[in-house]
């Protein structure tokens, strides 16, 4: 006789042919070119160790004195970070959390009931599925497409929109695409909320690493015809995943942002889950994070370079650390990644992981450290013929 478990975490949980793969590629001593490392703590960037563990250790914290959406200054913090992108932002509409993984959690609460719908785009990171799965909320994909860059699919959008959608979400900058949600977009996107009632979620975790010359504006800044909540934390903003430090914050017409704050407030206070310590040193992390981000904009844009002039298609990067990879038509039977793996000892993501169509498609992080980058592209060249002329 076996446990019958909650349906909502009926997942296969077994390990895919893929990792499998891989695994078994590294215990036969194979050297593996990696190029889905995605942590910044371990590609080698110079972190100030001292500045970034030293208000850890405040004798403050020693206090127990918590507070449901976070310590005011440290809200007062975000604040000042939404400042310096030209929004006015509210403390009393900022609520802490350990990640945006908990954001998202909050948010699917305060807005769906069981078996209620949101809208997320697609491609996109497939850790959605999970939030959603353990909140009892249905995801419904809507396309981007690809034109000389990404584009949001309004029609098809407004199509998946039924009686039980609750929220759109809009990843900006998107990941692996790198689209950002330009001006006539957040324009569509607001006036179709509007005119369906819909709350609209905006991840905007990469929002500080922009490629190309002309930044993307934050969704703090207003108008906010609807209610909207923007999500970000230290894991991109100072490459900082480990410190387990999110935000949420609200805007929206007043009388909607008011219940909606109330609301995640008693959800935030149910939980209690940010830490003394980690939200002393939050004002720290986020003064100093210029420093790292500098390093990692330039490993990025170096790494872009090297892909992008190597002869291989590089879908359009408008911002963050991945890049789309077309590989060459005559390499398009199987299995991308995994031929990858065996024939070149590359490691990348297929683009299925993130819902991208076309089999010959696949995702690479840009930032791991240049020489390993060069080495992995010049291998994925000479196993796909690049090398030889034949693309």
């Amino acid at each position: 006789m076996s446990y019958r478990f909650s349906a909502r975490t009926g997942w296969d949980v077994g390990e895919s042919a893929f990792a499998a793969a891989i695994r078994e590629a590294r215990a036969a001593g194979r050297e593996l070119v990696d190029l889905t490392v995605s942590n910044p703590t371990v590609c080698g960037f110079d972190y100030d160790a001292e500045a970034v563990l030293a208000p850890l250790a405040s004798r403050e914290a020693l206090t127990y004195d918590p507070d449901p959406r976070g310590m005011r200054f440290a809200r007062e913090a975000v604040a000042g970070y939404y400042g310096e992108h030209g929004a006015d932002v509210d403390p009393d509409s900022v609520v802490l959390t350990t990640s945006t993984s908990e954001g998202y959690g909050y948010l699917f609460r305060l807005l769906c009931d069981a078996g209620d719908e949101v809208l997320v785009a697609q491609p996109s990171y497939p850790l959605f599925d999970f939030l959603a799965d353990l909140e009892d909320v249905r995801l419904k994909p809507y396309p981007l497409f690809y034109d000389f860059g990404w584009w949001i699919d309004f029609a098809e959008l407004e199509r998946r929109i039924g009686p039980r959608t609750k929220a759109i979400v809009v990843v900006h900058p998107n990941n692996p695409t790198g689209h950002g949600t330009g001006t006539q977009e957040r324009k569509k996107l607001q006036e179709i909320c509007v005119l369906h009632d819909l709350a609209l979620i905006v991840d905007e975790v990469f929002l500080d690493y922009w490629l190309e010359k002309e930044a993307g504006r934050s969704f703090a800044v207003g108008p906010h015809p609807v209610l909207t909540f923007v999500l970000s934390g230290m894991s991109k903003i100072a490459g900082l995943p480990q410190m387990k430090v999110g935000w949420i914050v609200g805007f929206g017409p007043e009388g909607d942002r008011g219940q909606a704050m109330g609301r995640l407030e008693v959800v935030a206070d149910t939980f209690l889950s940010m830490n003394a310590p980690m939200q002393r040193a939050l004002p720290v992390w986020l003064a100093g994070r210029r420093g790292i981000q500098a390093q990692i904009l330039e490993r990025v844009k170096g790494n872009l370079r090297v892909a992008s002039e190597s002869g291989l298609e590089v879908l359009r990067v408008e911002a963050g650390w991945s890049a789309i990879l077309w590989l060459p038509p005559n390499f398009a039977e199987g299995d991308m990644a995994e031929r990858l793996l065996r024939e070149a000892g590359v490691i990348v993501h297929p683009g299925t992981f993130y819902g991208i169509a076309g089999a010959s498609r696949v995702v690479v992080s840009l930032l791991g450290s240049m020489r390993e980058f060069g080495e992995g592209i010049q291998r994925i060249k000479t196993v796909t013929g690049l090398n030889h002329g034949s693309y």
